[in-house]
């Protein structure tokens, strides 16, 4: 490949760039609100769902306890409610540490991504 026909793909390159730029430009906001949407979405659903099972839960043992009073079972019913809790801890954990984290911009990753092969393929 001669000087100038490498300085034209070169120029080439230069003005598919410039001009992808004013894309990215308009796509990154269309992300942003997309993925702000969607995190403000699933932080209000958890903590709705979180509120509502510990609450419940929290009321089903002191009923378990307090059913026990009287009876020669108290503390052993004690410690089973605070091995249930001790179980749902251990599951919420797991739970949130096996959920696939959020990908923010994948769309605009992608993009860059085709258009880096794009200009891999013009260089050549």
């Amino acid at each position: 490949m001669t000087i100038q026909r490498k300085i034209a793909s070169w120029r080439r390159i230069g003005r598919f760039c410039a001009g992808r730029l004013v894309d990215y430009g308009e796509l990154i906001p269309i992300e942003l609100a997309e993925t702000k949407k969607r995190v403000l979405h699933e932080v209000v659903a958890l903590v709705a769902l979180t509120i509502g099972a510990l609450f419940t839960l929290s009321f089903v043992s002191i009923a378990v306890i307090v059913s026990t009073v009287g009876t020669p079972r108290l503390v052993l019913t004690a410690w089973c409610v605070a091995g249930a809790w001790l179980t749902v801890a251990v599951i919420a954990f797991i739970v949130m540490m096996s959920r696939k984290a959020a990908e923010p911009f994948q769309l605009l990753r992608d993009v860059l991504r085709r258009d880096a092969d794009a200009i891999r393929e013009a260089a050549q």
